[in-house]
């Protein structure tokens, strides 16, 4: 098990930024072993991928909605990954998650992802 707490959510205007940060914990085990992703869900709507890192970090896939204006990384010695959401649209307000993958490669699908996080609200006002 890898206990996953999401942090960072929040109200911003249209236009803003905001970072969330996703830390496991500390009995979850090697954190480098996982590939970690961030999806989201908002009201209605199903869940849906939005970024995910390898477990080295070197390399990172985007949804096309996100793309060029948000930014996963992670730090492994701290046991957590990030995402920097940049430019911020009232299409964004979700619910955003992350999610670990025990050796994965950085995978789309959310069914590849065994343990999720309790999720962070986001919330873009126009």
């Amino acid at each position: 098990q890898v206990p996953l707490v999401e942090s960072g959510g929040g109200l911003v205007q249209a236009g803003g930024s905001l970072r969330l940060s996703c830390a496991a914990s500390a009995s979850g085990g090697t954190f480098s072993n996982y590939a970690m992703g961030w999806f989201r869900q908002a009201p209605g709507k199903e869940r849906e991928f939005v970024a995910t890192i390898t477990r080295t970090g070197r390399s990172t896939t985007y949804a096309d909605s996100v793309k060029g204006r948000f930014t996963i990384s992670r730090d492994n010695a701290k046991k957590a990954v990030y995402l920097q959401m940049n430019s911020l649209k009232p299409e964004d307000t979700a619910v955003y998650y992350c999610a670990a993958d025990l050796w994965g490669v950085g995978a789309r699908a959310a069914r590849e992802y065994e343990y999720w996080g309790q999720g962070t609200q986001v919330t873009v006002s126009s």
